[in-house]
């Protein structure tokens, strides 16, 4: 029995780090994006492409972590509406 209510925290923790390792994920593409943003406004040797690329691969990271985070809320919000 103590096993079990152990399980949650463990549960928990690696929830927690999963979650924190996309939100880095998420913002180091938005910083990679940004720094090639600004090497193409400064006239650096990078070619427009690949400003483009990173852009839209910032762009859809961030469409995802929001469409994970409006499920996550969308099931929380079904759970509270549930009859005990």
């Amino acid at each position: 029995m103590n096993n079990n209510q152990t399980m949650p925290v463990q549960a928990e923790k690696s929830f927690g780090e999963l979650l924190k390792t996309a939100i880095n994920e998420v913002n180091s593409t938005q910083l990679q994006s940004d720094a090639a943003t600004a090497s193409l406004v400064r006239g650096d040797n990078i070619d427009l492409h690949n400003v483009m690329i990173s852009a839209q691969k910032a762009s859809i990271t961030l469409q995802a972590a929001l469409e994970v985070r409006n499920k996550a809320v969308e099931a929380y919000q079904e759970i509270m509406r549930m009859q005990m």
